[in-house]
C-alpha cells in the first residue's frame, strides 16, 4: 500500500492533532522555514507528567505512521522532553518545568504562529 504524502503543514497540523488528542497542553505550530534551515515548522506541546509526554509522544508517532517513519525520535523512555524529527517538521513535547526552562517560545518568538483549526463541537449526550 503507496503511503500517503502530506505537506510539511499538513503534517505539523496531524501533530498538533494527535497531541491534543491526549490532551496535551499549549501546544503550537511554529512556523520557522524562513528563519532557520532546520525544518519547516515545529510544534510545541506540554505534558503534565512523564507518562503525559510519553503518550503524547506515542500519540504523534502512531498516528503519523501510515504518512511515513519518524527520522528520528529522542527522550521517549525519560518522558522528560521528548523530539520527534520528522525533516521537515520537529516535534518537542516537554514536561511543563522544562518546557519554561528551555522556552522555546522565546527562543522562536519571530516564527509566525499557525493557527490549530477549532476542534469539534461535543456530541451532546442523550438525555435518559
Amino acid at each position: 500500500m503507496p503511503e500517503v504524502t502530506l505537506t510539511s503543514l499538513e503534517r505539523a497540523l496531524k501533530c498538533a492533532e494527535f497531541a491534543l488528542d491526549k490532551k496535551g497542553v499549549d501546544v503550537k505550530i511554529l512556523e520557522i522555514a524562513h528563519i532557520s534551515s532546520i525544518a519547516d515548522y515545529l510544534v510545541l506541546a506540554t505534558g503534565m507528567s512523564d507518562k503525559q509526554v510519553q503518550a503524547l509522544a506515542d500519540s504523534v508517532r502512531k498516528g503519523l505512521k501510515k504518512f511515513g517513519k519518524a527520522q528520528d525520535i529522542e527522550g521517549v523512555r525519560e518522558g522528560k522532553w521528548v523530539v520527534i524529527d520528522y525533516g521537515d517538521v520537529i516535534v518537542h513535547i516537554f514536561v511543563n518545568e522544562l518546557r519554561h526552562y528551555y522556552d522555546l517560545d522565546r527562543l522562536w518568538i519571530d516564527a509566525p504562529l499557525i493557527a490549530l483549526p477549532e476542534p469539534p463541537p461535543p456530541i451532546p449526550v442523550a438525555q435518559r
